[in-house]
């Protein structure tokens, strides 16, 4: 009876590990590059991503924000230290994290390799020919940039999302003076200009309409390490761009919008359109429209998940 029951436990175990391998294969491979220590939305989209069973997170790299009047000489290594506060609270997530540039790209033709973009080139040039390296930058686009000037193949292996520009959608007019971009303007548009390159943008047009209210965040979050650190991340962080709302009692998650659109396209509207005048003509990706409320509903229910 026992050596009947042999073959039925190995057709069991090569069926779940079978399905383990193609739950895998399905996942979405995605790098994460934040300038985390600038305001709090970062961690909001951070801790949306870190364990959501749609992605593969392969690791999290650390950018500048030097144009903020709250920056140090090294910003980068500011949202570095943050990632790695935040994993410190997380440590069932082993995610690994890497450095990038201190500063702005000041000549395309040479920029700085750190440790963030040789690992957005490594992950490229590891990913399957039937997958897509999806690279997300909520903030400057130093890092992708310098991986792209120094490894131009890598162009057909990604997939790159970010966060910048204010845009009319029914005139097609970028404006530039927007936050990310100010903080790395060449990087900005040596992607643009990058004939082959799969990119998105969620405009701050767009994503500016996800907005949390203070009073029915602290109610959310959990008496943990974790709520804490978001709680007081909040409290303590004083914007700098607006006099507006000075009681911080709302908050636009800027960031979160993206890391939500890209879990569930449904609740986001995407149309092409071509890149600004001033930067090579050819077809990109716009955000146009975002459901913010399914959104806000959708991160509370993976944040009540996380730990």
């Amino acid at each position: 009876m026992k050596f009947k029951l042999i073959p039925f436990i190995v057709l069991i175990i090569f069926s779940t590990l079978k399905g383990i391998s193609q739950n895998q294969e399905n996942k979405i491979p995605i790098i994460i590059d934040a300038d985390t220590a600038n305001e709090i939305d970062d961690l909001f989209a951070l801790v949306r991503a870190i364990g959501e069973p749609k992605f593969d997170l392969r690791g999290i790299t650390a950018s500048q924000f030097h144009t903020s009047p709250y920056a140090s000489k090294n910003t980068a290594l500011e949202s570095h230290l943050m990632n790695q506060k935040l994993l410190n609270l997380l440590p069932k997530y082993d995610i690994p994290l890497f450095l990038g540039n201190s500063k702005p790209i000041s000549e395309i033709a040479n920029p700085n390799l750190s440790d963030a973009s040789k690992f957005i080139i490594e992950q490229a040039l590891s990913i399957p020919k039937e997958k897509k390296l999806h690279v997300v930058i909520l903030g400057s686009c130093t890092n992708v940039a310098t991986a792209l000037k120094y490894n131009p193949e890598i162009a057909s292996k990604l997939i790159v999302y970010y966060i910048g520009f204010w845009h009319d959608p029914y005139l097609n007019i970028y404006d530039k003076n927007e936050f990310n971009t100010r903080n790395d303007q060449l990087a900005t548009n040596f992607l643009l200009n990058s004939k082959n390159l799969n990119f998105n943008v969620m405009t701050a047009t767009t994503c500016q309409n996800l907005q949390f209210d203070k009073a029915n965040t602290f109610r959310n979050f959990k008496k943990d390490s974790l709520g804490y650190f978001l709680a007081n991340r909040w409290e303590n962080y004083k914007r700098w761009w607006t006099s507006i709302d000075p009681d911080q009692k709302k908050w636009i998650m800027w960031d979160l919008s993206i890391i939500e659109a890209i879990i569930h396209p449904e609740w986001a509207t995407k149309k092409i359109f071509k890149t600004p005048k001033d930067n090579l003509q050819r077809d990109i990706q716009v955000y146009t429209s975002i459901d913010s409320s399914m959104m806000k509903k959708d991160f509370w229910e993976h944040y009540n998940k996380l730990n």
